[in-house]
């Protein structure tokens, strides 16, 4: 199982301040020696924290996968054709929210995401979507044809060390399972922390999971770079 570094908070800190520090591609670059196997980052409609030069620099400079988190938008299409990242996640999002709340809804914006898919495909790009544990949404994931299905974990890590804990674990098992039966490769990501991460090595198959705000909140007392490894040894 792979790491996937999500580096969106260094650039939040900043945008703080509005200057250069810290820099988003020198974070990369140190998480990229460090030994993760991507990088993401998600490049929002309001730009609060990624923008698009640093998209760029980490095209320009990085070895290793860069991973573009994105809404299904005609601006964002553009973008991602134009870049080609190495993959490409469609998560949903909403102006207001403070991070991701939810998985995308597959079903509801079948035809929509399934011409998104279509155009990237053409760029060369992998396309993972990043949905709940439903089994429902799973399905329609393989049917227009995505590569990959991203498991949104949120819900198992609200839970952990509460009654609903094995309930919500349960649900990442088993949609990994048929996820897996129908041919798509599976990732996971979102909250998942230093002390809840071990679990994931319970879910057969996972390939890459996502991990950005424990590892860099992490990062301030020990350093990026033991962040990552850290992190890489619990998975």
């Amino acid at each position: 199982m792979d790491l996937g570094v999500n580096i969106d908070h260094v650039a939040t800190l900043r945008n703080a301040r509005g200057g250069v520090e810290p820099s988003v591609l020198d974070a990369a670059l140190i998480c990229e020696m460090a030994g993760a196997k991507a990088v993401t980052v998600h490049l929002r409609e309001d730009r609060r924290h990624i923008k698009d030069n640093d998209v760029l620099e980490l095209k320009k400079h990085l070895a290793c996968n860069i991973n573009l988190e994105m809404a299904a938008t005609d601006e964002m299409q553009k973008i991602a054709t134009s870049l080609c990242p190495y993959s490409c996640c469609i998560v949903p999002e909403k102006r207001l929210e403070l991070t991701t709340e939810g998985g995308l809804d597959v079903i509801q914006n079948k035809e929509k995401i399934e011409k998104l898919i279509k155009a990237l495909h053409l760029k060369n790009i992998i396309v993972s979507l990043f949905i709940d544990p439903d089994l429902e949404q799973i399905k329609t994931a393989s049917e227009i044809g995505a590569d990959y299905i991203e498991l949104h974990t949120g819900s198992f890590s609200n839970a952990f060390g509460t009654d609903n804990q094995d309930i919500e674990f349960n649900k990442l098992k088993n949609g990994a399972k048929f996820a897996q039966e129908l041919g798509l490769k599976v990732n996971a990501g979102h909250g998942l922390n230093y002390e809840n991460v071990y679990l994931m090595n319970e879910i057969e198959g996972l390939c890459e999971l996502n991990i950005g705000h424990s590892i860099i909140s992490r990062s301030i007392f020990v350093g990026l770079e033991m962040a990552v490894k850290e992190m890489m040894e619990l998975i």
